[in-house]
C-alpha cells in the first residue's frame, strides 16, 4: 500500500491539527446550530463534574455533551458537501441532510437521556 505523498511524522500532525482549528472556524462562522450546541456544552460539561457523583457518571456526562457537537459537525460537514454538489432540489441530497439531521437528534436524545437518568439517580 502506498502512502499519500506529503509530510509526515510530527509535521503531518501539526498540519492535521491546523486543519481541524480550521474547520471548527468555519463551523462556529456558518452553522448556527454548531454555535448553539458550543455554548451549550460551555455550561453543561462543568455541571457534569458537579452533577455526576463518581467517574463514570461524569464520563458519561461529559462524553454525550462532546459526542452532540461531534455529530453536529459531521452533519455540518454533509450539509456543505451537498450545497457545493447543488443547490438545487434532489431526492438524494434532501436525503442526505435528513440523515445527517437524525444523526444529530440521536445524538441529543442520547445526551438527554443520559442526563436525565443519572439526575434522577441524584435528586429522587
Amino acid at each position: 500500500m502506498m502512502n499519500k505523498p506529503g509530510r509526515t511524522g510530527p509535521a503531518r500532525i501539526l498540519d492535521a491539527s491546523k486543519y481541524s482549528l480550521k474547520g471548527l472556524r468555519a463551523a462556529w462562522r456558518h452553522e448556527e446550530a454548531f454555535r448553539q450546541e458550543s455554548m451549550l456544552a460551555l455550561i453543561m460539561l462543568p455541571g457534569a463534574l458537579w452533577l455526576g457523583t463518581n467517574a463514570s457518571q461524569r464520563s458519561v456526562l461529559i462524553a454525550t455533551v462532546i459526542i452532540v457537537v461531534i455529530v453536529e459537525l459531521i452533519n455540518s460537514a454533509i450539509e456543505a458537501v451537498v450545497d457545493r454538489i447543488s443547490t438545487d432540489h434532489h431526492p438524494l441530497s434532501g436525503q442526505a441532510k435528513d440523515i445527517g439531521s437524525a444523526a444529530v437528534m440521536l445524538s441529543l436524545l442520547l445526551c438527554i437521556s443520559c442526563w436525565g437518568m443519572i439526575a434522577a439517580e441524584r435528586f429522587l
